[in-house]
């Protein structure tokens, strides 16, 4: 059988993205994302929570490299061909929006672990935490929460201080898109009233400092997404999903066929789902396809280049990952990404002597990885 490469097919579609700095209006949003697409589309390649989240548990040393949702993480990305970031936000309780994953923030105090929600903080209690930019100055250490109830210290090789959303929008490489992903806790109800007032702080930044910037929002929240595509016709909205890998009471973050009709009643532009959804339910994606929509997708599958090309062979537009460079690196062997900038140091310089050939599968081949994949992932 041929050796599996990673992704290769140049006419895949990219990100449906709204030309930067185009206001759109909302009967023209539709399709103004529809010319986005093509042949002369781009399979896409998104850095998550920057070059990659921290697994503080896993062996692998790659995923403790430097501290995640950072602005060091997002130029760090920005040195390998990556379309986007994806980063999670959220907003204090004095309105400032935040960049941070977890509902809950860790520290010890007199020898007694103490937690905190984040939404619960003000501005300024929440940036004392952690490593601290200016000279001198020492943060409250962190400790991160493992899903086994594990408390470990949150150490990292290359460390920053925590960010604000108006920070990485200035300290950013203005080449990198941004996958803003609107964070909110599973446990809790939210009115209107406040979504509302949470998503409009979120806007406030993004229309005073996005400038040409190409964004992107994603939320598993569904209100949330429905909500802030009424707010806002200007970029697109996406659904999270895990794609039926995990149930919740609220039956539309259950299935991909869920998803679709989600998006399809509420003008979402796309959605992202957990990879092992699309290798366990791959006829989703036709009518994905059918209900123009654009499909990204998430999880640790995607630090498989073997997994990757799969995903470009069944149709997905891009992939979140954690592994950076190597992702990168097995896709530009590939396909034609974007141009990293040429004054970011260290950048690899013989990747685009490389060249390979695209492997050729028989469709024997191509059947048997199909049923072979969901099996591995199961």
């Amino acid at each position: 059988m041929a050796q599996l490469k990673a992704a290769r097919v140049a006419d895949v579609p990219t990100l449906d993205v709204v030309a930067p700095g185009l206001v759109v209006a909302e009967a023209d949003a539709s399709a103004a994302i529809a010319a986005a697409r093509g042949p002369g589309g781009r399979f896409s390649v998104v850095g998550h929570r920057g070059k990659g989240m921290n697994a503080l548990a896993s062996a692998d040393r790659r995923l403790q490299e430097v501290r995640e949702n950072t602005v060091r993480s997002f130029n760090d990305a920005a040195r390998f061909p990556v379309d986007y970031v994806e980063f999670d936000v959220q907003v204090t309780k004095d309105g400032c929006p935040i960049i941070f994953h977890d509902n809950f923030i860790y520290t010890e105090e007199d020898g007694k672990i103490s937690q905190k929600r984040v939404t619960d903080l003000q501005l300024e209690d929440f940036v004392q935490y952690g490593p601290q930019n200016e000279q001198g100055k020492i943060g409250k250490p962190l400790l991160r929460k493992m899903k086994d109830g594990r408390m470990l210290n949150w150490n990292v090789q290359s460390e920053d201080a925590l960010c604000t959303l108006q920070e990485a929008f200035e300290k950013v490489n203005p080449r990198l898109g941004f996958n803003v992903e609107l964070k909110f806790d599973d446990n809790l109800e939210y009115e209107e009233e406040k979504l509302t007032r949470i998503l409009q702080a979120i806007l406030k930044v993004i229309f005073e400092y996005a400038k040409d910037r190409p964004i992107l929002f994603s939320s598993f929240q569904p209100d949330a997404a429905q909500l802030m595509r009424k707010l806002q016709s200007k970029y697109p909205v996406y659904f999270l999903t895990n794609g039926g890998t995990e149930i919740y009471t609220d039956v539309r973050r259950n299935s991909l066929e869920e998803a679709i009709k989600l998006c399809l009643g509420s003008g979402l532009q796309g959605i992202v789902s957990e990879a092992r959804g699309i290798f366990r339910h791959p006829a989703a994606i036709p009518k994905i396809k059918e209900a123009n929509l654009s499909l990204l997708t998430y999880g640790t599958l995607n630090n498989v280049p073997e997994a990757v090309y799969m995903q470009h062979l069944m149709g997905v537009n891009g992939v979140i990952v954690d592994l950076v460079p190597e992702i990168t690196e097995a896709v530009s062997e590939l396909i034609a990404l974007p141009e990293p900038d040429s004054e970011v140091e260290n950048l690899s310089s013989n990747q685009a002597a490389k060249g390979a050939a695209t492997p050729n599968f028989s469709q024997r081949e191509i059947s048997f990885l199909l049923r072979l994949i969901p099996e591995l992932v199961q």
